[in-house]
């Protein structure tokens, strides 16, 4: 399996655990369907250019934040805030899960797991099977 694969298959098991947690904690199983595409809204970043929409993007679309908000709900008691990080980190998981990777500064679909869409003829990322 390659390392690319292997980033893959632990996203998805990172959307689950945080799907999982949603239902736990008693929240409607629905959020994180319902917000999915909110945090897709970083991608306005490209009306200035592929580098900007890249650093915007990739901003929402890494586990950071929503791993901060969690901890600040825990600490803080705010059971809203965490719903928010666990549809967040749910986002960012289903994206990578899919291939939907961190973007490269040069194109939308080049992204640190590859090419999106695979129409692309290009040299191989590290790590990926040529």
């Amino acid at each position: 399996m390659t390392p690319i694969a292997w980033q893959r298959l632990e996203a998805a098991v990172v959307a689950v655990a945080a799907y999982v947690a949603v239902i736990v904690l008693g929240f409607a199983w629905w959020w994180p369907l319902v917000l999915f595409l909110a945090f897709d809204l970083s991608a306005a970043g490209y009306a200035a250019g592929p580098r900007a929409g890249a650093v915007l993007y990739n901003a929402a679309h890494n586990y950071a934040v929503p791993a901060a908000l969690g901890a600040v709900a825990l600490v803080a008691d705010l059971p809203a805030l965490g719903l928010l990080a666990l549809c967040w980190a749910f986002h960012v998981a289903v994206d990578r899960a899919l291939g939907y990777g961190l973007k490269l500064p040069d194109h939308f679909q080049h992204t640190h797991l590859g090419w999106i869409g695979g129409g692309r003829a290009a040299a191989p990322n590290p790590g990926e099977a040529a």
